[in-house]
C-alpha cells in the first residue's frame, strides 16, 4: 500500500507533535496493520516526563506506544494464517530466535529483543504498522480491537499469575490498583484464585478494582494493611502476593503478609532500583520470589480468557483520546494519575 500516514511523535520532554511518514511496506513474513487503538502505558508516560528509563534514552523525534490492536490490510507472500480483514492484537517484541533463551522457549529474556517504543525503536502512535505475522494474533468475533490493544498489559498480568503458580483455592493480594495491578487481579481470578484482595492509596482505583471483581480492597492511606489482611485471612496470611506498586513499603508489606512457603511476584519497578527489605523474615518463611520483565506464550491464552468472558478488559479503560489529541492525552495522564486507570489512543474511528 502506497501513501502517507499520520504519526504522533515525542519532540522533547513534555512535548508532542505530528509527522507525515510513508506507510510501511510489509516484508514477506509480515502483515500491514491499520491500527485502531493503542494503549498508553506507564512507560510511555515515564519517557514523556523524563526522557529516559534507565539506559533507554529518547532521541527525539520518537514514537511512543506499544499496545496496538487493528485490522490487517495487506499480507506478505509467505503469510498463510492471516488474511486481509482479520482483526489482530500485536505482540510488540521481536526476538532474535537464536540465543539460549529463544531456543529454550524463554524468548521474553532475549537480550536482542526489538520492542515497540523502547529507544531507539519507535512505537506505534500512528495509523499503520508492518509487523511480523507470527506476532499478530487473530481476534475472535466477540473481542474488539480495543480489547486487542489491551491484550499486551493483560499478558503481563497472566505472566505474573503464572510466575506465582496461582491456582484454585488460594487467597492472594495484589499491591497496587493501576492498570497492571488490575489485570493481574483479573488474571488471578481467571486462574481460579478464590479470594483476591487489592491494596492501593487511591480511592478511585480501589472502586475500579471492586467493579472488576476484587474480593476486598484496602486503602493503605486509611487502614493498617497488615492488620486488615490478618482479619481477612483469620491470621493465616495469603498464599500469593503480586507486587505491582514498585515501592519499598508495599514490598515489605508483601513479605509480612505472605504465608510461610508462599510466593511473592515482583512486577513494579522502584524509582531508585534498590530496596531495603526484611530478608531474615523472608528466609524464616522460606518465601519464593519471582520477577516479571516481559511475558512469553501468553497472547492466545489471554485472548481466550477475554473471549470467554473471564476478563473484562474494557472495564479498565477510563479515558479514550483521538490521535489528534496525543498532547492532551499525555498531559492529562501525567497530571491526573489519581483519576486515570487506563488511557487509550483511538487511531481511527
Amino acid at each position: 500500500m502506497k501513501g502517507k500516514m499520520k504519526v504522533a511523535v515525542m519532540l522533547g520532554i513534555g512535548k508532542m507533535g505530528f509527522e507525515e511518514r510513508d506507510i510501511p511496506n510489509p516484508k514477506d513474513d509480515e502483515v500491514l496493520v491499520k491500527l485502531e487503538y493503542v494503549g498508553s502505558c506507564g512507560s510511555d508516560l515515564h519517557y514523556y516526563e523524563t526522557g529516559a528509563i534507565g539506559d533507554y534514552v529518547v532521541n527525539p523525534p520518537f514514537v511512543l506506544g506499544h499496545e496496538p490492536g487493528g485490522t490487517v490490510v495487506e499480507v506478505g507472500k509467505n503469510v498463510k494464517h492471516l488474511k486481509v480483514g482479520d482483526r489482530v492484537a500485536l505482540e510488540p517484541g521481536k526476538t532474535c530466535g537464536h540465543c539460549e533463551f529463544c531456543k529454550t522457549g524463554r524468548y521474553n529474556l532475549c537480550p536482542d529483543v526489538v520492542f515497540f517504543a523502547t529507544p531507539p525503536v519507535d512505537g506505534v502512535f500512528q495509523e499503520y504498522v508492518a509487523h511480523e505475522a507470527d506476532l499478530c494474533f487473530k481476534l475472535p468475533d466477540n473481542v474488539s480491537t480495543l480489547e486487542g490493544a489491551l491484550i499486551e498489559p493483560l499478558a503481563v498480568g497472566f505472566h505474573a499469575a503464572i510466575q506465582g503458580e496461582a491456582h484454585l483455592g488460594q487467597r492472594a493480594v495484589v499491591m497496587g490498583a493501576g492498570c497492571i495491578g488490575l489485570v493481574s487481579m483479573m488474571a488471578l481470578k481467571a486462574r481460579g484464585v478464590s479470594e483476591v484482595y487489592v491494596v492501593d492509596i487511591m480511592e478511585k482505583r480501589l472502586e475500579k478494582a471492586l467493579e472488576l471483581g476484587a474480593t476486598e480492597v484496602i486503602n493503605g492511606a486509611k487502614e493498617n494493611v497488615l492488620e486488615r489482611v490478618k482479619q481477612l485471612t483469620d491470621g493465616a496470611g495469603v498464599d500469593l502476593v503480586i507486587e505491582t506498586a514498585g515501592t519499598e513499603i508495599t514490598t515489605r508489606q508483601a513479605i509480612h503478609m505472605a504465608k510461610k512457603g508462599s510466593n511473592i511476584v515482583l512486577v513494579g519497578y522502584s524509582k531508585s532500583g534498590e530496596m531495603t527489605l526484611p530478608m531474615s523474615l523472608a528466609l524464616d518463611k522460606e518465601l519464593t520470589f519471582k520477577t516479571v520483565f516481559r511475558y512469553r506464550h501468553i497472547y492466545p491464552m489471554a485472548i481466550d480468557a477475554v473471549a470467554a468472558g473471564k476478563v473484562n478488559l474494557k472495564g479498565i479503560v477510563t479515558d479514550i483520546f483521538g490521535l489528534d489529541e496525543a498532547q492532551k492525552a499525555m498531559d492529562y495522564s501525567v497530571n491526573n494519575k489519581a483519576d486515570i486507570v487506563k488511557a487509550v489512543i483511538r487511531i481511527t474511528e
